[in-house]
């Protein structure tokens, strides 16, 4: 029988591993054995369709996301027209296909679970 011994452990993401900038915004993150995540930021005038569309080359979003937002306002419009609009304490799924933006004048903050290998290719 094989036994494997687990060990306590802790990142803070305060002191991330990594930080990816783009255009007005950034990710900051941390990752634990096999198990990531990131806090993102995003400033007030990001938008997806401007801001990653030219790196991404895609006309939508392709990732997947689950986020919970912190502090801000953020907009997801899928390409099948449906909308909602994110604020702090919401946990979120957003499929691939979609757009994003931020609204108002306070930077949208969110720790996202996921998509974090299609964010860093477009950075």
């Amino acid at each position: 029988m094989i036994t494997e011994t687990v060990k306590l452990a802790k990142k803070n993401l305060g002191r991330p591993d990594k930080t990816t900038e783009f255009p007005h915004g950034k990710l900051e993150h941390v990752s634990l054995e096999d198990t990531a995540l990131a806090r993102i930021t995003l400033q007030p005038g990001w938008r997806w369709s401007q801001d990653v569309r030219p790196q991404a080359k895609t006309e939508s979003c392709q990732s997947h996301h689950i986020q919970y937002i912190l502090s801000g306002r953020l907009v997801i419009a899928m390409d099948d027209g449906t909308k909602t609009e994110l604020e702090p304490g919401d946990f979120v799924f957003i499929p691939p296909e979609h757009d994003a933006w931020v609204v108002g004048d306070e930077p949208f903050v969110a720790v996202d679970f996921s998509g974090l290998k299609e964010y860093v290719k477009v950075s």
